[in-house]
């Protein structure tokens, strides 16, 4: 070891020589250079400059430990909300988003829309559930905003405010007998089955033999897939156990999906309509002379839309396949298509105390191709049946009197996302655009109001300096009796769902009760 006094005078030379540390000043004293008078104002004015320096980039630092991540709110929390959500956060390394959602669970349509025997499509849950685990993410259930808080307390409180909260409503029939027993809303129907907490009392009797749908979308070939399906091949489904108890007890042996306009113009897909043809135990009813003249009238339409009238015109005009008509030729139940058909009335029961059938007025089309109109032609048609399903769409509601609506389309004004005249408020999925399209459809329309907003907050569009963000509107809540769930909550619940299912094999046994959700939260 080396002597104490070599250590002190080896240590000392290096302080005299060694370079300065990073954001330290220079320490000159005892150079060689500063005892040289000629260097000595220089070394000064290097020193000043240095000094000046480390003061700056001491200033800067301090700069950006002071200024406020971008707080930002999105309402809503179903596939446009956490879309939205997702790709804020991935495109600004500081942005906070909090996410409010009305229900005491999150996912909207993709856990309360997406049909039980659908399970590849709610996989997305996967990629919401990485997004709500962020460190600059939080989930804030059972909170209604425009009831438990304004859109106005929002907007204080954070940079920018993003509504994306969906279709909530359906559109109404406006025919007589609509308020009949046996007459439901699809959304409602779709509910019930799905766990949605509104709808866990709507009991349906499903008692008669034959059922209408009035709407040829994915919605009506969902419902009514669900109600033709052997209830064994949704026992391992998570349909709820309420549900399935109804659709076991079922004497619904035909259903009529009904459209006002022709086979060129329904809504539905090819993948849902391959599922309704190829459904254990059903067999399919199209009338040929429904798709006379068809085949030469789609050479020119887009493909998706010339294959998906293919398999109608297939399914309709010829002999199935050996395999099919195996299939087919022991079905007891049944399921058609009618077009040209718009619905008129509901037709009550001798007592009139229930729906009995529906009348529908016979239509023609003015127009081609998507742009056609159904016409009434002044004849109608009685199709008896006890039960009725509206699916001629989804709606969304106004949610403050503060945010524009247009009532006619059901949506607030845009433009990409903006919403018009007020700075600082967005729209996404459904109620920015309409209740159309996918999944899919949603991801791209989120991330182009996602891509406004940062765009709006690169070019300083959006109100400076801090924002509190949760902290507010947390004091507001509390003040007005509102306890919201986050999202370690909503995982505890998701455990005892899964660990409710596990015993019947079902993926999970769906919580219906608010109230009892927040007594396993201990609240």
């Amino acid at each position: 070891m080396a002597p104490r006094c070599w250590r002190w005078w080896h240590w000392s030379a290096w302080r005299r020589t060694r370079p300065p540390l990073p954001g330290s000043t220079p320490n000159f004293e005892g150079s060689d250079e500063v005892r040289d008078p000629a260097n000595a104002k220089a070394l000064r004015k290097k020193r000043r400059r240095v000094q000046l320096g480390v003061k700056l980039g001491k200033l800067h630092l301090l700069t950006l430990l002071l200024e406020q991540p971008p707080q930002i709110c999105v309402v809503g929390s179903g596939p446009a909300g956490f879309y939205t959500a997702q790709h804020l956060l991935k495109h600004h390394p500081q942005a906070h988003v909090d996410i409010y959602e009305k229900q005491l669970v999150p996912f909207g349509l993709v856990r309360f829309g997406v049909a039980p025997d659908h399970p590849e499509v709610k996989n997305v849950i996967n990629t919401f559930t990485q997004t709500a685990r962020s460190a600059r993410c939080a989930f804030r259930g059972n909170v209604v905003v425009g009831r438990d808080v304004a859109v106005p307390e929002l907007r204080a409180a954070y940079h920018a405010v993003v509504l994306s909260y969906g279709a909530e409503d359906h559109r109404a029939l406006e025919i007589p007998g609509e308020e009949l027993p046996g007459v439901f809303s699809a959304r409602a129907f779709v509910g019930w089955y799905n766990g949605l907490p509104e709808n866990r009392e709507l009991a349906p009797d499903l008692s008669c033999d034959t059922a209408v749908i009035l709407g040829q979308g994915n919605v009506a070939l969902d419902v009514a897939r669900i109600l033709l399906t052997p209830p064994e091949h949704l026992e391992k489904t998570d349909i709820t156990e309420a549900a399935l108890g109804v659709l076991r007890q079922s004497r619904v042996k035909t259903v009529w999906i009904v459209g006002r306009r022709g086979p060129l113009q329904v809504a539905f897909t090819i993948k849902e309509l391959r599922e309704m043809i190829q459904l254990p135990g059903t067999r399919p009813i199209l009338d040929p002379a429904d798709f006379l003249g068809l085949r030469d009238r789609i050479k020119e339409v887009p493909r998706p839309r010339k294959r998906l009238t293919e398999l109608l015109l297939r399914t309709a005009t010829e002999k199935p396949g050996t395999e099919d008509a195996a299939r087919q030729a022991p079905a007891s139940r049944a399921w058609g298509l009618r077009f040209l058909r718009s619905p008129q009335q509901v037709l009550p029961s001798p007592d009139g105390r229930r729906a009995a059938g529906i009348r529908l007025a016979v239509t023609r089309l003015e127009g081609v191709g998507e742009a056609a109109r159904a016409v009434p032609t002044g004849d109608t048609e009685d199709l008896p049946c006890g039960l009725v399903l509206s699916s001629v769409g989804y709606k969304s509601r106004p949610i403050d009197p503060s945010v524009p609506f247009d009532p006619k389309l059901g949506v607030i004004p845009n433009m990409e996302g903006r919403v018009v005249d007020v700075p600082g408020l967005y729209c996404s999925g459904w109620v920015k655009r309409g209740p159309t399209g996918v999944i899919a459809t949603t991801m791209t329309d989120s991330f182009l109001t996602g891509q406004m907003l940062l765009q709006d907050l690169k070019a300083g569009l959006l109100p400076p300096g801090p924002r509190p963000g949760y902290a507010a509107i947390e004091a507001l809540l509390s003040s007005r009796g509102v306890r919201p769930v986050s999202f370690s909550d909503w995982e505890k619940l998701d455990a005892e769902e899964v660990s409710r299912g596990k015993g019947a094999g079902k993926p999970r046994e769906k919580l219906l009760d608010p109230q009892e959700m927040l007594g396993l939260l201990g609240r």
